[in-house]
């Protein structure tokens, strides 16, 4: 078996960030778009979990609910500050 070492947080960002993004007057630019997500990543905090391949998915998404007003009120405020300062 492969198990995998995986920051879903990380993925539960991006799911996140494609969704909120469409929605805001902000650049869609994938420069801008790693931007916030830098800037997200870095004001939560990791949870990394180990998986075997495959499984990771099924994991995130019990945990997404959980995390879900954090990282939501998280990417608002990166998509304003990169919006103020794109760097593209």
């Amino acid at each position: 078996m492969k198990y995998e070492l995986t920051n879903y947080m990380e993925v539960v960002v991006k799911d996140k960030l494609e969704e909120l993004i469409d929605k805001e007057d902000v650049c869609k630019c994938e420069q801008c778009k790693k931007d916030i997500m830098a800037l997200v990543l870095n004001d939560l905090p990791p949870r990394y979990i180990v998986t075997q391949k495959g499984e990771v998915y099924s994991k995130i998404n019990s945990l997404f609910l959980q995390f879900s007003t954090d990282v939501t009120s998280s990417i608002i405020k990166a998509m304003d500050k990169v919006k103020k300062n794109p760097r593209h």
